[in-house]
């Protein structure tokens, strides 16, 4: 090979592409991957380095586990795990320990279905922990190989710089402030430079077939976050077309749009029976209130370029200080084509308008304002700042003027954000150490490229100014051989390689200082200012151990109580009431706050209720009851002793005479109770309220309980403890609880100390009566299955001979039951008070009921018929590359 023709290929392999010479495939290769894995490298250690800083586990003592994260997605998870096993007892449609029964398919779908969370068998049941920490760990990781490879397919340049921006993107401030809280968010992290590289094939007519099955796998992984991805996918391939020169006619962009259109239907068909499953079930979902949209002060906006800011109310758009310089200094760069320039630079200024515009916002968010984070898009306006910062420095170092330009913008953004509320303490010192660092990187990688050309002068035989100049002798040039210019031209060229490096080196410091001390900060802030749940520990290893000794399903249920957390049946095992998903159903909502359930989160997540009466309802033969014996702390797991109770219950599936029993009207939770029961179990006095004093009559020695679902403070029965109660409507619901004994003299006293107005029902006291229960449990035992039989989502009863009335199965009615009596065929379940239901006419001796998720079927429909469309694309591509 001629000299001049290495030189070249040596710098190609530099900026990471190879030319083709000999052994080139392997060196091209490598050079692809060098970029990824030093990104992804680069992303782990700094993930874990912003841990071990700020003291969080797996690298410190401290909790992790804020808001959702330790009272949905940690809990989904162990379930997961678990599942995965084959330690459940439901299946894939349906999971028996959440709700009394919940559609799992869906909840699959929303939480669990990243080939990331897979990685959960591979660590012991105590360390879900660390097994979710190493997901969101490799998910982020992921992100930043995927972008720094969707950089150099952009444009070629040195790889160095393309891992330090995939770092930067991977570690920006929507993932470190939202996404490692929301794991399952962070598969459209990974998937938005995917897409783009699925748009990049589309736009040269490159990968018919792979680029529909990136898209499944996106969609598939999480489609939220994936329809998000895909509509900035769809920003970058537009700006693609219109600036990139090889498609500079109009036929060909239309055509590159209509490959990228038909690969993203044929991706989401693919995805259709896991997407349709979901999207159905949102429809039934327990609906959260109307949310309209309020765009945060531009302050603030500015203020979240900034390093160390959190906020959910406000876009986080940290993307380090070097990058988001490098990012600025793209309109100022002429280095770069002028349309090139216009066309980024648009695209970034209409997409930050859009965060802040409610119908962009809505088209965002398919729709529908979110509750809680409204700015869950910006991970798609941090992946195009960093795609601009390449295009301005792919070729070099940008010029002192487009520097000028870009730090004069940087300085106008930080003095704007400087009276916003999310400035932190660290904000200004962090962003201004990292820019000196990036300075100091600029002015070394300038003085390396003066000396690279310094040492490259005109010659007859260098045809090429940038290669190093070669002379030829006689000898040597009749041989083939070349002989480079002696001790003059070494320390030159080895000055002029090792600046760059040192550049190199100095981004990379400042990049990771900044990123690490922001991962810090944010770390320490949400801690500070949201809920949080306790690490696992012993307290949920002996609930769970008591757990799986008494658990004896389907012959009743185990209810576990209250585990620190949430979720608190996917943690440690049992069939309780204790449910926190966004999917959780309107019915499951509605049919246990009307049975005194409480409940958070605006309805979905109902949790456990310690009361007799819907024991028997729900077939709860064993309860646990837990007592911490130290104060839950956040740097510390929790302990506590666990005691197990048992009582007779009716089984799995009662039946209910024809006609109704008459019990006592009305809709407090204790009528409703009796109804379901099919018999008077409470005495419900009228009460008399004086003050904060309420006051009645009952049977001595009934059980007292006070029902106050929008009640906050305490109650307290004349001569007991008080008893807290938490509602806080409409996001709390507070349970029904017992209060104490009623006395030999009949009086009851309530002495109430509200936070607050106290807001009570017209029934707020219910006395059970316990013999009038056990009489109730009694007969409905003695009526109901003699047998019940429950292989993953089918339940199977048989029913004591010429059965005649309702046949009653103890979960709510949700969507998607099917049942039948007998050898008749299975039609949609009745409901019975809100349960599953199935009429009987004495003919049958057996029922069975069946769950699957709505959507299944039409899903599955759409997925064959892309699958087939995808196959048709492979043939005829296959057949086009032939002729």
């Amino acid at each position: 090979m001629p000299p001049a023709a290495e030189a070249v290929s040596v710098e190609d392999a530099e900026h990471g592409t190879v030319r083709d010479e000999p052994g080139g495939d392997g060196r091209r290769r490598f050079a692809g991957l060098r970029a990824p894995a030093a990104a992804g490298l680069l992303t782990a250690a700094l993930l874990c380095l912003a841990t071990r800083l700020s003291r969080t586990y797996p690298f410190g003592p401290v909790t992790r586990n804020i808001v959702d994260l330790g009272q949905q997605y940690l809990p989904f998870h162990a379930y997961w795990r678990a599942f995965l096993l084959g330690e459940t007892h439901g299946d894939t449609f349906l999971n028996w320990n959440s709700g009394f029964g919940s559609n799992f398919l869906g909840d699959i779908g929303t939480y669990l279905s990243s080939p990331f969370d897979l990685l959960v068998v591979l660590f012991p049941a105590d360390r879900v922990e660390l097994a979710l920490y190493v997901v969101t760990a490799a998910k982020i990781s992921a992100a930043a190989a995927a972008m720094a490879l969707l950089l150099l397919r952009l444009r070629p340049g040195p790889w160095p710089v393309a891992a330090v921006l995939g770092t930067a993107y991977a570690l920006s401030g929507w993932t470190l402030n939202y996404g490692a809280s929301v794991p399952m968010w962070l598969d459209g992290l990974v998937a938005f430079p995917l897409l783009c590289l699925v748009g990049e094939w589309a736009r040269t007519g490159r990968r018919p077939v792979l680029g529909p099955l990136v898209v499944a796998l996106a969609w598939t992984a999480n489609f939220y976050t994936a329809y998000m991805a895909t509509l900035g996918a769809a920003v970058v391939l537009v700006v693609r077309l219109l600036t990139a020169e090889e498609t500079a006619t109009a036929r060909q962009r239309l055509a590159g749009a209509l490959r990228a259109a038909r690969g993203v239907l044929l991706g989401i068909g693919l995805a259709a029976p896991l997407v349709v499953v979901v999207f159905l079930a949102t429809k039934v979902a327990d609906p959260t209130p109307e949310t309209t949209f309020a765009p945060a002060p531009w302050t603030d906006v500015l203020a979240r370029f900034l390093p160390a800011t959190a906020s959910v109310s406000s876009p986080a758009l940290f993307i380090g200080t070097p990058a988001l310089a490098l990012a600025l200094t793209l309109p100022f760069n002429r280095a770069v084509a002028a349309r090139v320039r216009a066309g980024w630079t648009a695209a970034i200024v209409l997409v930050t308008l859009s965060l802040q515009w409610e119908p962009t916002h809505l088209l965002w968010h398919a729709g529908a304002s979110p509750n809680g984070i409204p700015y869950r898009q910006t991970f798609v306006l941090c992946g195009l700042l960093l795609i601009a910062a390449w295009f301005s420095a792919a070729r070099g170092v940008p010029r002192p003027t487009a520097l000028l330009g870009g730090l004069a913008l940087l300085g106008a953004l930080a003095w704007a954000a400087r009276g916003s509320a999310d400035i932190d303490r660290w904000t200004f010192p962090a962003a201004g150490a990292a820019a000196l660092l990036a300075l100091a990187a600029v002015v070394l990688a300038l003085a390396g490229d003066r000396r690279s050309h310094a040492r490259v002068r005109p010659d007859s035989a260098a045809d090429d100014p940038g290669t190093a100049r070669v002379r030829h002798d006689a000898t040597a040039s009749d041989a083939g051989t070349a002989r480079v210019r002696p001790d003059s031209a070494a320390r030159p060229r080895s000055a002029a390689r090792v600046l760059p490096v040192l550049a190199v080196v100095l981004l990379v410091a400042a990049q990771a200082g900044e990123a690490a001390v922001n991962g810090k900060r944010i770390e320490e802030q949400q801690r500070a200012k949201v809920s949080w749940s306790p690490r696992i520990g012993p307290w949920h290893a002996t609930a769970a151990a008591e757990v799986a000794r008494a658990d004896d399903w389907p012959r009743h249920r185990t209810d576990p109580g209250e585990v620190p957390g949430g979720n608190d049946v996917l943690l440690v095992g049992g069939q309780g009431a204790d449910y926190y998903s966004s999917l959780t159903a309107d019915v499951t909502s509605r049919t246990l706050a009307s049975l005194g359930f409480g409940y958070y989160a605006k309805g979905r997540h109902p949790v456990s209720l310690d009361n007799p009466v819907t024991d028997a309802l729900f077939s709860i033969g064993t309860r646990l009851h837990s007592q911490p014996t130290e104060p839950v702390r956040q740097d510390a797991p929790p302990r506590a002793t666990v005691t197990v109770t048992t009582a007779p219950v009716p089984p799995l599936v009662t039946v209910r005479p024809p006609e109704r029993p008459a019990t006592h009207p009305g809709d407090s939770a204790f009528a409703r109770q009796e109804r379901l029961l099919g018999a008077d179990v409470y005495e419900l006095p009228a009460p008399s309220r004086t003050g904060r004093t309420v006051t009645a009559r009952c049977p001595a020695g009934s059980q007292v309980w006070f029902w106050a679902p929008e009640y906050r403070g305490t109650a307290a029965l004349a001569g007991d403890r008080p008893v807290d109660f938490d509602g806080k409507p409409p996001s709390v619901r507070a349970p029904m609880q017992a209060l104490g004994t009623v006395p030999a003299s009949g009086a009851v006293r309530i002495d109430l100390a509200p936070e607050g107005k106290a807001r009570l029902p017209r029934e707020p006291i219910g006395c059970l009566l316990r013999a009038r229960l056990d009489s109730a449990v009694r007969q409905l035992t003695a009526t109901g299955a003699t047998r019940v039989r429950a292989d993953g989502h089918t339940v199977t009863a048989e029913l004591p001979p010429g059965s005649k009335g309702v046949a009653v199965l103890a979960a709510p009615r949700i969507s998607g039951w099917r049942c039948a009596a007998g050898d008749a065929d299975a039609r949609p379940a009745r409901a019975y008070e809100g349960l599953v239901a199935v009429p009987l006419d004495g003919r049958a001796s057996t029922v069975s009921c069946s769950f699957r998720p709505p959507g299944l079927r039409l899903g599955g429909a759409i997925g064959a018929a892309a699958l087939l469309a995808l196959a048709t694309t492979a043939f005829l591509h296959r057949r086009r590359a032939r002729q």
